[in-house]
């Protein structure tokens, strides 16, 4: 599945998890006439993976309105939701900064010419006063002198309040390129981490060798689907974000906490037993079995849903890639045994 980068979406490499992809997406093309192009490809890969709200909103209203899906409306999908957010974002902050820079740099130089001016002057008048002898003539020289030397602190003035301006201003971009920033590591639904900055922070935590210290939880809401047929895609971001509040409340405060796809999320739990990874999960597990939740828009209580989880232990020689792919299996083990329950991996 992809998330919103800097430039470029940022895709799971996992094989079986992009062929299990690819066996949904070819279909769904082949059934709305779509051309198997990049682009395309890009769009349906983010629909089937379920890990962008908003452009699936967008092709679900398209398919029930039975609207072609031609070059115009791809481009658009594509750029509006895949590859779209933070370039505009940081196209426009930098031209912003860009702009800030010329008129502080041609301020400078203004001053600058100025100065030069101003000496030239001051070096002729000089010389003048040099070879005056009559107090008339010495007092316009001085009165001239005077003059200059007045213009040039009026620009020198000038300069500084045009680069206090700009300091201002470059401020105000400092907070909006943090925003960005923040934005391109956020998952928009649930205010969780998102995928790429699950994957940069997994890769960080990995290369410091926690050996037998970071434990991973990997958490899905059981029968989703059936959640999503049932109540409607509304009500399933809800739950899903429901989810994530839960696990916001008992990771601690050097866990990250990150959406890993669609109804999929993760703990990473540095500096953390497996004991008390299996205690914060469970903690999760119970509270969500407990939770009675209602729909907003006629108040009526839903179904019971719960959580399947898998934890597995950082080990020697772990790199991101096996590190997830246990915690998956413990996870896949936790559905298969009945679901709504957590599985630690064993030690291999």
């Amino acid at each position: 599945m992809s998330t919103f980068s800097s430039f470029i979406p940022c895709y799971d490499f996992s094989p079986t998890v992009n062929s299990t992809y690819l066996k949904e997406i070819l279909p769904l093309m082949v059934r709305h006439n779509i051309a198997a192009n990049p682009i395309n490809y890009s769009i349906w890969y983010d629909y089937v993976a379920g890990n962008n709200p908003q452009l699936n909103k967008v092709v679900d209203d398209l398919i029930n309105e039975a609207k072609p899906f031609d070059s115009n409306t791809s481009l658009n999908l594509y750029k509006k939701h895949i590859c779209n957010a933070s370039i505009e974002s940081f196209e426009k902050i930098n031209g912003q900064i860009q702009k800030v820079i010329e008129q502080a740099t041609s301020s400078i130089n203004d001053t600058y010419n100025k100065a030069e001016e101003s000496n030239d002057s001051f070096q002729k008048k000089s010389v003048e006063l040099e070879n005056l002898s009559e107090a008339t003539a010495i007092k316009a020289v001085l009165k001239e002198i005077i003059k200059e030397t007045q213009a040039l602190a009026f620009t020198s003035q000038e300069m500084q309040t045009k680069l206090n301006d700009a300091n201002k201003e470059m401020e105000q971009l400092r907070l909006e390129l943090t925003e960005v920033r923040q934005v391109a590591v956020t998952d928009g639904l649930t205010g969780l981490l998102n995928r790429r900055a699950f994957d940069q922070t997994l890769s960080e935590i990995i290369k410091e060798d926690n050996v037998g210290s970071t434990c991973l939880s990997m958490i899905d809401i059981d029968h989703f689907k059936r959640v999503n047929d049932s109540y409607g895609h509304t009500v399933g971001d809800n739950v899903i974000k429901y989810v994530a509040s839960l696990m916001t409340k008992f990771a601690e405060k050097n866990h990250r906490v990150a959406r890993y796809g669609g109804e999929e999320l993760a703990i990473i739990m540095p500096n953390t037993s497996k004991e008390k990874a299996i205690e914060i999960s469970e903690n999760i597990r119970n509270s969500m079995e407990k939770s009675r939740l209602k729909r907003k828009d006629n108040n009526q209580p839903l179904d019971t849903i719960t959580l399947s989880i898998g934890i597995t232990e950082m080990q020697s020689g772990d790199d991101a890639e096996s590190f997830i792919i246990r915690a998956d299996s413990a996870l896949y083990k936790a559905k298969e045994s009945g679901r709504n329950k957590v599985v630690l991996a064993p030690v291999s």
